[in-house]
């Protein structure tokens, strides 16, 4: 988390001692660009709208000012995220800082126990952490009363409107009191968020350390065109020229498995996360991925925001995400804290539109390279590509769907591409 061209330190932002303290016990000495534009914003409890990639540090960003205020206001702090990984990361964030404070927290997601989430709500927690669905149930059941929140976040508020939870969000934001403090953070800016701030924030300051659609600094971003039959071969040859830890993205859960399950074939241990898992199980996959046990994670969009792993070395689009929003999110996945990581993609010759997509939202010229020789289809690659049937689920869009034009090249092994724009 520590930035070398940051000149000052957590001591000039406003920052309790205690929570200094705690920082420094933490090794946490420079702060990210997002933290330190937006704590001494939050600490004199002004709604704020931080936009910044994934992997900058926004955990901290709102949860060190949210801390501190709840100690003078004596209210409660409301966490919404869109996913139970992401949730579970950020308790664990807060309770790193808060510990020493004796802080006390409830997280409320789904496929967790009602009666602990129970137990931990009669113990009146200082933050609530949820997602949207499983708190409405809260809500509903009458077991949580928000009367008391003086601070909300919207963690990630564009992927929960991607998902769909515009309709529980609302409901919420009707049920917390008027006179709060809100504080929205989002990797992109759509015109549903802007909304949102306008109708539910007051005066919101506005922080952005890079413009929405833009890539985390160090990651080098690699594009195939690959047939599908393909694609999993091409994965192959990736993990023999690739030693470190591997996240693999799929546009379904079928995929997922299938991929998941050519990977172990191939002799390299694999996990899987996405919504037909159970949470122990996305759990185990997510800690075994961190702890080395398994070197590949296989995971849908739905679970892509709650990875959070220093050290992954590169990120394989399988599939070409179904928004190009999603592109940011998964890619930010590598290149954390600092770090350098690559992003490579795999796009079949009749995708062109959806790479154009990204390059629009990324404000960039995606470049092809060459495709390498592949590993020779084994017994056991040809019975997975029969049983592989990797689902696009392309958009309808108008126009042609043409093949990429040089998708073969005379004398070219493993039907190598030019290094060039994609379908010019």
């Amino acid at each position: 988390m520590n930035h070398e061209n940051n000149s000052t330190g957590f001591d000039g932002l406003g920052i309790a001692p205690g929570l200094l303290s705690a920082l420094d016990r933490l090794k946490f000495t420079v702060p990210t660009p997002i933290q330190a534009k937006s704590i001494p914003t939050a600490i004199e409890g002004k709604d704020m709208i931080g936009i910044a990639q994934t992997g900058t540090g926004k955990t901290l960003a709102f949860g060190i000012p949210m801390i501190q205020r709840l100690a003078q206001l004596k209210g409660k702090g409301l966490v919404i995220l869109p996913t139970r990984e992401l949730a579970l990361q950020v308790d664990e964030h807060l309770h790193r800082i808060g510990r020493g404070i004796g802080l006390r927290t409830a997280v409320l997601i789904g496929g967790a126990s009602m009666n602990v989430q129970l137990q931990q709500l009669r113990k009146n927690p200082h933050i609530v952490i949820a997602t949207p669905g499983r708190l409405i149930d809260h809500l509903e059941q009458r077991t949580i009363d928000l009367h008391d929140v003086k601070i909300l976040v919207l963690d990630e508020a564009d992927r929960m409107l991607d998902m769909g939870f515009a309709p529980q969000i609302n409901k919420i934001l009707n049920a917390v009191p008027r006179e709060r403090q809100t504080m929205l953070f989002s990797a992109t800016m759509p015109d549903d968020i802007v909304k949102i701030a306008a109708r539910h924030m007051k005066l919101p300051v506005r922080v952005e350390v890079a413009r929405a659609g833009s890539a985390a600094e160090g990651v080098e971003q690699e594009l195939f065109v690959v047939k599908k039959e393909d694609k999993i071969r091409l994965l192959e040859r990736l993990l023999s020229e690739y030693h470190g830890p591997m996240l693999v993205f799929s546009r379904t859960k079928f995929g997922a498995k299938k991929i998941a399950r050519a990977v172990n074939a191939m002799h390299h241990r694999a996990a899987e996360i996405h919504s037909n898992r159970s949470l122990n199980q996305r759990r185990e996959a997510l800690d075994g991925f961190k702890s080395g046990k398994y070197r590949v994670l296989v995971a849908t969009d739905i679970a892509a925001r709650g990875i959070d792993v220093t050290g992954i070395e590169a990120v394989v689009n399988f599939d070409l995400p179904e928004n190009a929003e999603d592109y940011v999110h998964r890619i930010g996945r590598t290149g954390r804290a600092g770090h350098k990581g690559r992003a490579i993609s795999f796009a079949c010759p009749d995708q062109r539109a959806e790479v154009r997509e990204i390059e629009r939202l990324m404000r960039i010229n995606l470049m092809i390279s060459k495709l390498p020789e592949l590993p020779p289809a084994t017994q056991n690659a040809v019975m997975n590509q029969r049983q592989f049937p990797v689902q696009q689920e392309r958009r309808n869009r108008p126009g042609p769907n043409r093949p990429f034009r040089g998708a073969t090249r005379p004398g070219g092994r493993g039907g190598s591409f030019p290094r060039r724009r994609f379908g010019r």
